[in-house]
Parts: C-alpha cells; structure tokens; sequence
C-alpha cells in the first residue's frame, strides 16, 4: 500500500511537469515507479498517463498544433519506433551501455541549447537532413527505451517560436506514439487485474495534475518555459546514466 501510495505522489508530480512542458513527465517518472511497483506495471500505466497527460493539455490548446510538423514528426518516429521494437531483444545485453551513451547525448544537446538561450543565440531549424536523422533516432529510442522525449525536445526547441505550439504539438504527436505502444503492451500480457486498478486510481491523480500543470503553464514565459525544458532534459539524460 505504501509502494502505491508513493507512485501515486510521483504521478502527480512528474504530470505536472508533463503538462508544462508537453515532455519529460515519463522520464522524470520511471526510475522512481520502477522501484516501487516494478518495471512492467511501471512501463505499461506511466504509458497510459503519459498519452492521458496530453489529451489534458489538447483540451485547451488543440488549435496551436503545427499539422504540418505534427505528420512529418510522426511519420518520421513510427518506422523508427518499430526499429525499436524488433532491435530490442537483440539489445538486452548492451542495454546498459546503450542507455549510458543517450544519456550522454541528451546532455550535450541540453548543454549546448541551454548556453545558447543563455548568450541569446538565434536557435535556427535544424537542417531537413539532420532533423530527419534526429526524429528516427528519437522514435528508436522511444521504441527501445520508452524514452524518446529528450531528442525530439531537441528537435521541436529549434522548430517551434510559440510556447503554446511546442506543448500542444508534442502532446499530440505523444497521443499518437504511445496509443502504439499501448497496443503492445496489451497484447504482451503487461495489463493484470492490479494494473487495471492502479491505473484507474493514478487517472483521478493525473486530472488534478493537468489541471495544475496547465494553470501553470498560462503564466509562464517563452524564456522560462525553454529553461525549465533544457533543465529536463539533462535531469532526463542523468536518469538514463543510472537507468
């Protein structure tokens, strides 16, 4: 009972980072849910939430999505995401390693944006060779890891001008990538009877959460908004050095 009463307090918490930002709640979450109720229950409900966080943030913000850049980044994350599945029982033995050098690069790339936003560099789109490039690897990842966010948050920094266009693009191209693996998950047996119930229970937790987050995010500026994300990102990549 404990063990769920703290997952419950980590969903809450880690959804309001979701919902502000339209990334990194998952991230953020897993460590500290695999502790306490185990990886398959952990992977399979923080998916669920994670797609659930952002319907809550769609609510409210479904006009600001960049369709044009919502299809080309879902287009671009699926293939790369079953890559991801097919690859990752061949990669169980060097998953360790795998995960240590994404951590690395997510915190290169959080690094690097976060001095620029700092000196007031100009953050220019990515080159269509690169971004492409960056997509597939960020769906490979989400397929491998459950992990993705980090690399298209490097991607969409550079490609969105608006706060509210980032979050509510990211939610909806979330929707779309994690309804995948849910199907997965079902099918793989992940969804017991005890699942089902804490995943109810967390769902009433995450309501309070998207509203916060969203409250929060109403007052919060383009500046603090890409602080508050590159600061995510790097606890994201030191999360995945002790994954």
């Amino acid at each position: 009972m404990l063990n769920n009463a703290l997952f419950l307090l980590v969903v809450f918490l880690s959804n309001i980072i979701q919902c502000i930002t339209g990334f990194a709640g998952t991230v953020l979450a897993m460590p500290f849910s695999v502790m306490l109720i185990g990886l398959a229950d952990a992977k399979a409900i923080l998916n669920v939430l994670g797609a659930a966080a952002s319907v809550g943030v769609l609510i409210t913000g479904y006009k600001y999505v960049n369709k044009k850049e919502f299809l080309k980044i879902v287009l671009l994350t699926l293939p790369g995401i079953a890559a991801g599945y097919f690859l990752s029982p061949k990669l169980m033995r060097v998953q360790k390693t795998a995960c240590i050098l994404l951590g690395c690069i997510v915190i290169f790339f959080a690094v690097l944006n976060f001095v620029k936003l700092l000196m007031n560099k100009e953050m220019k789109p990515q080159k269509t060779a690169v971004s492409v490039i960056v997509l597939l690897c960020s769906g490979l990842i989400h397929g491998l890891f459950v992990c993705g966010g980090p690399l298209l948050v490097t991607y969409a920094s550079r490609q969105f001008q608006e706060t509210k266009e980032f979050r509510s693009t990211l939610s909806a191209v979330w929707i779309v990538l994690n309804g995948v693996m849910f199907f997965s998950d079902y099918f793989n047996g992940y969804f017991q009877r005890e699942t089902w119930i804490l995943l109810g229970i967390s769902v009433a937790v995450l309501a309070f959460a998207v509203a916060l987050g969203n409250l929060i995010a109403k007052k919060m500026s383009r500046k603090g908004f890409l602080v508050l994300s590159y600061c995510l990102m790097i606890i994201s990549g030191v999360s995945l050095l002790l994954k």
